[in-house]
């Protein structure tokens, strides 16, 4: 029997367990070939498909997940470790999704008159093609989807290329669509090595390229992009800010950055990962959060009452647990945590790192993990220089009770999104993405709906 190699195979490995619970041989240039030529077919004919029809496609999706939301969430859970609850949650946000682009998309799309005399030129939205989409392991459905449910409402194909270690949900997905009834070639998933990626980057019949993950990921794939000159959306990662002003409501400040910071076990590109607490609430503060951390139930990722699960994988943990270990050599002090569990469970206790500053790991590097590091500011004007010192520009959040001042630091911080008295999240309502190196471009709302979109002017009778 051929070894069982990750050179050759897609392995996922249960994270709880330690078990090898799947393995699928990387697609040979034939059958990449196939899924390729599959996808420049679908689209002559899905681009031709009305929006109305598109819509009722979107819903018809939107129940097959309904349907299949149990299994689902329990692949996700047993792939990638994330507690079953929140698994569940992931599902129905991806339900949501297609429910309110099969109402909201094609609205997105009608022409735009301009302010050409007469009316006679006006603004359309044409799709560009098949997208090649290469997706993470933190959120196996929803990251997939919110990309590209935006992406097929418009009029383009889908080719999927998923982490390695979630291929199970990969193809569970693609059932699902299939179960829905989405035509051939609209929706692809490929399972290719980095040379396999390279190929079909340069391969005529991709016209764009989506990428959700590493910074280090995102420039390789952005200079493979640029070089083959398609256009590149990233959504790279983060170290966001969770600014706590001295007249915010400490409770509401508390709980919010518990789940900011501990939601998915940490494993959020957006996640509330530096905490910086005005000098004059930061006791108050530390100990309400150390406290609530501590209650955060620690477990089997398939038991109901189970908030933090195991980290996807084990290099990522050892990884965390080198950061961690560096920062306190530095001088900060460890409030909670600081351990790999023992076992077969792939656990990092939830950790609560104090008296953070500028020039350590924590603050300078993305902690993707159970880890959280507590920051002292002396004002507001002081927390927005610490917030922006940082390579990353996703989202920021503020607590504080004067809305006036919050807002005169919406405008001074550095990042994609900024949430006033409330955590971070992403909605297909509002759109998601950063700057600097978290990346560029963005998803959901309308804006990702026409970031891959032929924006084609239209002008009758110019002379």
């Amino acid at each position: 029997m051929p070894e069982i190699s990750p050179q050759t195979h897609a392995i996922s490995i249960d994270p709880h367990t330690g078990e090898q619970i799947g393995h699928n041989a990387f697609d040979t240039d034939a059958a990449l070939d196939a899924a390729l030529a599959r996808a420049k077919t679908g689209f002559a004919q899905w681009r031709r498909v009305s929006l109305a029809q598109r819509s009722e496609h979107l819903l018809a999706i939107a129940n097959a997940l309904a349907a299949n939301a149990e299994a689902l969430a329990e692949m996700i859970t047993r792939e990638m470790g994330k507690p079953i609850t929140q698994a569940r949650g992931e599902v129905a946000k991806c339900v949501n999704l297609c429910q309110w682009y099969a109402e909201h998309g094609p609205a997105m799309l009608a022409a735009e008159p301009t302010l050409v005399e007469n009316n006679k030129a006006r603004i359309e939205y044409r799709p560009m093609g098949s997208i090649l989409a290469i997706m993470p392991w933190n959120f196996p459905i929803w990251q997939v989807l919110r990309g590209a449910i935006p992406a097929l409402i418009a009029g383009n194909t889908y080719v999927l290329k998923h982490a390695p270690n979630v291929m199970g949900s990969a193809y569970l997905l693609l059932e699902t669509l299939r179960q829905a009834g989405l035509p051939e070639g609209v929706f692809e998933v490929i399972n290719v090595a980095p040379e396999g990626v390279t190929r079909a980057i340069n391969d005529p019949r991709i016209t764009a390229v989506t990428l959700t993950g590493s910074v280090r990921a995102g420039m390789a794939i952005g200079a493979q992009a640029g070089a083959a000159l398609k256009k590149c959306v990233l959504e790279l990662g983060g170290s966001d800010p969770f600014i706590v002003l001295a007249d915010a409501d400490l409770d509401a400040a508390v709980k919010a950055a518990v789940i900011g910071r501990y939601g998915n076990t940490g494993q959020v590109c957006a996640a509330a990962k530096r905490l910086i607490v005005e000098d004059s609430v930061i006791e108050a503060f530390t100990a309400r959060f150390v406290d609530a951390t501590r209650q955060l139930t620690v477990g089997n990722p398939l038991h109901d009452d189970t908030y933090i699960g195991p980290m996807a994988r084990f290099d990522l943990r050892d990884e965390l647990d080198g950061q961690v270990q560096a920062t306190l050599a530095e001088g900060a002090t460890l409030l909670l945590g600081g351990n790999k569990a023992e076992g077969a469970a792939n656990v990092y206790e939830p950790t609560v790192l104090g008296g953070v500053t500028r020039d350590m790991t924590a603050f300078q590097q993305e902690l993707f993990g159970p880890v959280a590091a507590i920051i002292s500011a002396r004002d507001a004007e002081h927390a927005v220089e610490l917030a922006n010192d940082s390579d990353f520009g996703l989202a920021s959040t503020i607590y504080t009770a004067d809305a006036a001042l919050a807002e005169r630091m919406t405008e001074a911080l550095d990042t994609g999104a900024v949430f006033i008295n409330g955590y971070c999240a992403s909605d297909p309502r509002v759109a998601f993405g950063g700057m600097k190196k978290s990346g560029f471009g963005r998803e959901l709302s309308h804006f990702g709906v026409r970031e891959f979109c032929n924006v084609q002017t239209v002008w009758l009778d110019r002379n």
